[in-house]
This record gives structure tokens, C-alpha cells and sequence, in this order.
């Protein structure tokens, strides 16, 4: 930490973060620097370990994840057959519905397999490509104003976050949209610099292809970097509101020319889209993926219309007549907290209060620096990035599950490298170090509450962090000066850094070392009153906090289960899922040898060997079988598609050989939905047989 280079727009204002004149100018960057600056070899060879180290990180025991999420590895795998699917992002080959998401996250993925064949390196490498670019151009932008030794630590702090190792290793789209939001950064930051529109044009691009990756969370990034380049963009207001529209502009050419091309595409020759009701992109735009994120009233999920109370009373998520239960409502308790309780803490808050009060410090030391002051906009965009999807996470009262959270990792990261390289050099003010000890000592406090909710995992962690964080900010507090070569102040920042990334690290090293499946994971262990996932468990079940099973329930009923959830909560948990047979609504099925041969013998006759309930029911069967497997509703199995009508006429056709009946019932149980309604009539009319536990209707054989 004692060589980190510290940024000053000597060329606006003249003077470091600690009001002092600068004491070098580093003339290859255009901005002057305090303290020693690294040799080239140094900074090839730091920089090289970083990557390097991060490579090797999320490529380790990269094949436990298996197929990740199997609900968009078999969209990836239909797109890699498909150039159609590939363009809708379908979640078969033959193009009966699209995943929930535009397709931008399975596009990238979908070219791999094509070249390189289906199998679990081909899908998660690319998103393990995704990270190591995310931690390279996140050091590159903090580099650019802070100094290499600060855009190492920004990397370091990104590489070792939880949440976003473990979605660097998987193939939900959040490493691609975490890509291009930093990417939007560091444009806007481009165009802060220079005041040329072609960076302002980027940053717009860049946002409209996050919202193709997955829609309105994106957006999120939006206000402060409307706000930032206002405020500290070059030239008069009328220019800077000028580039501001060209970015909206762009946004909505690179965004709008898919939503228009899905738009106007005929319905009847494209797949449905999956999510919506009326199937509409505008419709999953605005309300299964927008605002109903935001109220809760997202139509045709688990939550939509009145199947919220029936599924929260039943897992114990909600009381009695709607009102909140142990977990305060469907999702978890929304509030201010919500960041830091026992489902997201320890996947993305160890360094959130470290990097409140840093923050708050460097501002200050920046004091009245000019409009355009650089390091100024840094903060402040980083730093809005972070309140707003806090903000919008912690009371959002519709779908939200922890992995959500690795949007918010650049922002920290980036808000402690920057706040620390300013704040270091002025610590030979009083009131300075008692803010680095006091962000210390916090961080510290705070990770050994956060390892202490993982009492069995690496005990001894957490009184480590406690004592190394403590001395540190006490060395930190009394070490006279500010010199640079103050070996007191040296082995005080090495403690801090080793008390601040102890914690995370733990939890990330276990993340790699663990297979993480379906479609609800979370990083690190299991932890005390968690919800779903190897990271957290189901509240309220028997045992107290933390008990796997909802009220009500015995282990012995998790074969029926919830109606649905086909084994219950074993479905719903990421590591937990089924060895065998029938897949849930959160965990794809795992298809025996015998039932892969029966899907395979004569499918090239088919346009579906298969059609199932649910997108996670029939990605294993289609992913293991290598031909299309219709799912019946989407992923909640609620969408209209196809409609009873359209399914009898596809089974009149001899375009569908097998019905696969999983036993789901929460998702289809409603008599007036599509899916319940072709489940009774296949249920009636054809012949069943059982196949390996599987029950299976073949619909060319009718009674």
C-alpha cells in the first residue's frame, strides 16, 4: 500500500488530495503522481500476477459446476445448433420459447460450444474470460487516475469478491453485463477527460447491450453517470447536454435495433418469448424483468397474482393472510440492512462500510478542486453506482436472489482503490488517520461478525482478522509522518490489507473449491439464517434458523415435497439438487442411460423428443440428449406456450414423441394455466410408463 500512486489534476488545479504540491509528474499519463513510482518491470510483472492468479482462480475446479445453470446452458446449446435460437435466445432448437432475458449473456457462450462441442468448459470458460477482462479493464480505469499500485488494488478487491467469483464461473449473464458496465465507466470517464463525443457515443453502446444482456438492471448505472457528466464534463452546459442525448441515443440504437427486429418479427415464425404473458418483449421489458422487480407484482413468476401467499405461506416466507413470516416477505426482509444480513453480508458487504467512510475522507480532501476535477468523478461515479443498486436492492420488493449483488462489486472495488490512494498520502494529518484507523478497525469488526455467522468454517479466521485489524489500525493511528518509506506505516497498511481481504478471500477459495448448480446459488459456506442456496439455507424450518425444510415439513416428505418443487427444497438449492430422475423449478433434471437411449431412438423423426413442464425440467433431458425438449411454460411453467390447442395440434402432427410428468404441481396446479391444462389431457389420453422413477407418456401411442 505505501507505493500507491495518487492522482492529481495538476493541469486544473495543482495540488494532491492532501492540498500539498505534487512531487512528481508522471508524463506517459498526463497527470502528476506522489511517491515512487514502480519500474516498467514492476508494473508488467504485478499487473501479469494479477491476471494470472485471477485466471487460474476461476478456471480451478472449474468442471464441478457441471452445466451451471442448466436453464440457460440449454438455451447456449440450442443457439449453438440453431442460428435462430441463437438470435432469440430460445430455449430449444426448435424455437418453442426463449429464455426469461434478451440474449446478449448466450450469444458469446453459444459460439464456443459451436466450435468447441457441448460440454461444461465451453459454456463457463467464456464467462471465466468475462472476469478476467472485467479485473484488467477495472485496473486500467483506476490505473489511469490513480496510479498503478490503486488499479492493482481495485483488481484484487473485484477478483476476491464472492458473489463475483462465483459469477465469473457460471453462466447466468451477470458476467457479461458486470463487462460492459464498467466498460460504460470507463468511457464516460474517457469523455470526462477529453470532452470528445465518441466516448460519450461508447459509454451509451455499452449501457444499451448491458440492457440486452439482462434489460432494466442495467439502467441502474445510468443516473449517476448522467449526473457525473454533467457536473465534471469539459465545455458549457449546452455541449455536455448535447453528448448526453448522443449517449441516449446510442443506448437506444444498440438496444433497439434487437427489440425492433423481436418486435416486428411475425409472432407465429418466431419462438414465444419466455416471461411474458402476452408474449411481448416490451411486456418482459416493463414488468416480469422491470418494474415489477421493483413491486413485486411480476406477472406468471412464483410470486405473480395469488400464488405469492400460497408459496410464501408455505415455505414460511410469509405469514398468514399475507403478512410477513420469519423472512419478512416472499424475497427476504427488504430495508436498509438488507446488504448486510445473512443471505447477502458475506457475499458482497465485507468492505462496504471501509468504503462509506473512505470515501466520505477523499471527498473532503478534495475539497473545492475544480468542476472537472478527474479523481473527483471517479468517486463520485463509482460511488452513486454503488448507492443506487444498494438503494434499489435492499427495498426492492420483487424477485431477488444474493448473486444479484455482484453488480455492485466493481463499484466497491473501485471506491476503495481510489479512496485509499487519496486518503494515504494525507495521513500525516491527525484527523486522517483516525479515519484509516477507523475504516480499519470497522472492517475488521465487521468481517470477524461475518465469519462468526460461519462458526465451523475456518474458526481461527475470524480472531485473526479481529487482532491483525485492531493492531494494524493502532499502528495505523500512531505512525508519525507521511513519508513513504515509514516501515511503521508500511507494516500497518500490509495488516489492514490482510484484515480487509482475509475474510473474502475464505469465502472465495470455497466458492471454487465447491460445484455450484441450479438456478439459486450463493458464494462462500453455508451461513447462519440464510435462505436458499450452498451460501444460505431456508429460514424458519424445523430446528430453529437455518433449517432446511419449511414448516410443517418432515425430511421424509422432500420427495413430494412442495407441489413443484419435485423433491422440494433439494430443487431449490444449488448444491442440493437430486442425484437422478426429475428435475424442480430451480434444478434441471439429470437423465439416466435409459432414458437418454428411449429419448434418442428415432428423435431425428421429431421436432421435440420430449416436451416437460418448466424449462429447468427439460434442459437435462435436452442437454443429455442432444435434440429438443419443449418447455412447457417457460421457466415457471406459467407462460402461455404453447396453449392446449397448440399442443394437441403438435401432437396431432407426430411432432412430439414423449411427455415427461415430473409429479410438478405448485407452477401448474392452477386448473385455467396452459400447462396444468395439457398435463390433464395427456395425463388422460395417453399411455404412461415408468423409466427409471420418471413417468412417461408417449404421445404417439394414445389409449
Amino acid at each position: 500500500m505505501t507505493a500507491i500512486d495518487i492522482v492529481d489534476s495538476a493541469d486544473r488545479n495543482g495540488v494532491d488530495g492532501s492540498g500539498e504540491p505534487p512531487a512528481t509528474l508522471d508524463r506517459s499519463a498526463h497527470q502528476p503522481v506522489d511517491g515512487p513510482q514502480p519500474s516498467r518491470r514492476t508494473t508488467i510483472w504485478s499487473l501479469g500476477a494479477l491476471l494470472v492468479a485471477t485466471t487460474v482462480l476461476y478456471l480451478w475446479n472449474l468442471s464441478a459446476n457441471g452445466w451451471g445453470n442448466s436453464f440457460y446452458t440449454a438455451a447456449i446449446q440450442a443457439g449453438s445448433q440453431s442460428w435462430k435460437a441463437w438470435f432469440f435466445g430460445s430455449s430449444d432448437m426448435a424455437n418453442s420459447i426463449t429464455v426469461d432475458k434478451p440474449p446478449a449473456s448466450l450469444w458469446i457462450p453459444a459460439l464456443f460450444v459451436r466450435v468447441f462441442g457441448l460440454n461444461s468448459w465451453s459454456v463457463l470458460v467464456p464467462e471465466v474470460l468475462m472476469g478476467v477482462a472485467s479485473v484488467a479493464l477495472l485496473y486500467v480505469i483506476t490505473r489511469s487516475r490513480f496510479g498503478h499500485w490503486a488499479g492493482i488494488g481495485a483488481g484484487t478487491v473485484l477478483a476476491l469478491t464472492p458473489v463475483a467469483a462465483l459469477m465469473f464461473r457460471f453462466d447466468n449473464p451477470e458476467a457479461l453485463l458486470i463487462l460492459l458496465m464498467i466498460a460504460a465507466m470507463g468511457a464516460l470517464l474517457k469523455a470526462v477527460d477529453t470532452g470528445r463525443l465518441r466516448w460519450m457515443i461508447a459509454a451509451g453502446a455499452a449501457v444499451g447491450f448491458g440492457f440486452l444482456t439482462k434489460q432494466l438492471e442495467v439502467m441502474l448505472i445510468v443516473p449517476p453517470m448522467v449526473i457525473v457528466y454533467f457536473v465534471a464534463g469539459s465545455g458549457g452546459w449546452v455541449r455536455r447536454v448535447g453528448h448526453l442525448f448522443a449517449a441516449l441515443g446510442a443506448l437506444i440504437v444498440s438496444a433497439g435495433w434487437w427489440i425492433l427486429t423481436v418486435e416486428l418479427w411475425p409472432a407465429s415464425s418466431r419462438p414465444y418469448i419466455g416471461g411474458s404473458q402476452n408474449n411481448s418483449i416490451l411486456e418482459l421489458t416493463l414488468g416480469y424483468n422491470g418494474f415489477g422487480r421493483l413491486n413485486g407484482n411480476e406477472e406468471g413468476s412464483v410470486g405473480g397474482g395469488g400464488r405469492r401467499s400460497q408459496f410464501a405461506e408455505m415455505a414460511g416466507l410469509q405469514g398468514p393472510g399475507g403478512g410477513p413470516g420469519a423472512g419478512g416477505g416472499m424475497w427476504g426482509q427488504t430495508g436498509i440492512t438488507r446488504m448486510f444480513d445473512a443471505e447477502q453480508g458475506g457475499q458482497i458487504a465485507w468492505l462496504i462500510p471501509a468504503a462509506i467512510v473512505l470515501g466520505t475522507a477523499a471527498l473532503v480532501l478534495i475539497g473545492r478542486a475544480p468542476r472537472t476535477d478527474r479523481r473527483r468523478a471517479y468517486l463520485l461515479l463509482f460511488g452513486g453506482w454503488l448507492a443506487v443498486m444498494t438503494l434499489t436492492f435492499s427495498f426492492m420488493a420483487g424477485i431477488f436472489h444474493s448473486y444479484y449483488t455482484a453488480a455492485m462489486a466493481p463499484a466497491i472495488a473501485a471506491v476503495i482503490a481510489g479512496s485509499a490512494a487519496i486518503v494515504w498520502p494525507a495521513r500525516h494529518r491527525l484527523w486522517v488517520r483516525l479515519v484509516l484507523a477507523g475504516a480499519v478497525w470497522t472492517t475488521a469488526g465487521w468481517g470477524f461478525a461475518l465469519l462468526a455467522r460461519t462458526p465451523d468454517f475456518v474458526p481461527w479466521l475470524r480472531w485473526l482478522v479481529l487482532i491483525v485489524g485492531v493492531a494494524s489500525g493502532v499502528a495505523l493511528l500512531v505512525a508519525p509522518g507521511a513519508g513513504w518509506r515509514n516501515r511503521t506505516a508500511a507494516v500497518a497498511a500490509a495488516g489492514a490489507i490482510i484484515a480487509a481481504l482475509a475474510g473474502p478471500a475464505a469465502y472465495t477459495i470455497d466458492t471454487v473449491n465447491t460445484g455450484k448448480q441450479g438456478s439459486i446459488i450463493t458464494a462462500g459456506p453455508r451461513t447462519e439464517g440464510g435462505m436458499f442456496g450452498p451460501g444460505g439455507r431456508h429460514r424458519g424450518g424445523p430446528g430453529g434458523p437455518g433449517g432446511m425444510m419449511p414448516p410443517g415439513m418432515s425430511p421424509g416428505s422432500r420427495q413430494a415435497g412442495f407441489p413443484g418443487m419435485n423433491g422440494g427444497f433439494p430443487g431449490m438449492n444449488g448444491a442440493d439438487g437430486m442425484a437422478g430422475g426429475p428435475g424442480g423449478l430451480l434444478n434441471g433434471s439429470t437423465p439416466s442411460d435409459e432414458m437418454i437411449a428411449l429419448l434418442r431412438d428415432n428423435a431425428s423423426e421429431y421436432t421435440w423428443v420430449a416436451a416437460a413442464i418448466g424449462s429447468n425440467e427439460a434442459s437435462g433431458y435436452q442437454i443429455a440428449s442432444g435434440y429438443s425438449v419443449m418447455p412447457i411454460g417457460g421457466f415457471n411453467g406459467t407462460d402461455p406456450s404453447p396453449t392446449l390447442e397448440q399442443f394437441k395440434q403438435y401432437v396431432a402432427d407426430g411432432r412430439i414423441h414423449y411427455f415427461v410428468n415430473s409429479g410438478r404441481g405448485m407452477m401448474g396446479g392452477d386448473s385455467s394455466g396452459a400447462s396444468a391444462q395439457i398435463k390433464e389431457w395427456v395425463t388422460a389420453t395417453f399411455t404412461s410408463t415408468t423409466v427409471d422413477g420418471v413417468t412417461l407418456y408417449d404421445l404417439t401411442s394414445p389409449r
